[in-house]
């Protein structure tokens, strides 16, 4: 068996207060899953679990360092994952309204995942 991707699909995420790059991540992250419904991994590469899928989940987003890796994987709903960071995304000032966030940085993070299936 050899690993083939069977899709790529890009997401984008939004912290509009404070500049936390793991909460903008993990929303890009969410944002491509939810552009997606894999019933081709089901009814065409036969797999029975949707944790048999490999889902390389590439970020792009202001300050890499400041990242959660950890945390922003906890968005991929299946699979095994593998991470890849680099320096990216945007950020803009915003507006500084601490009861939503500290800091006045909208940042915008970038997520491509792939997913990959044995076959």
């Amino acid at each position: 068996m050899s690993l083939k991707r069977f899709i790529i699909e890009i997401g984008t995420g939004i912290d509009m207060h404070g500049g936390d790059v793991t909460n903008a991540a993990q929303k890009a992250i969410k944002d491509a899953v939810s552009h997606s419904c894999l019933c081709g991994l089901f009814d065409i590469a036969g797999i029975s679990d949707p944790n048999q899928m490999h889902v390389h989940v590439k970020v792009a987003c202001p300050y890499p360092e400041r990242l959660n890796q950890d945390e922003i994987l906890k968005a991929v709903p299946f699979g095994s994952t593998k991470l890849e960071v680099e320096e990216g995304g945007l950020t803009v000032k915003g507006l500084d309204l601490p009861m939503l966030g500290e800091g006045d940085t909208i940042v915008v993070a970038v997520a491509a995942l792939t997913v990959y299936v044995d076959i």
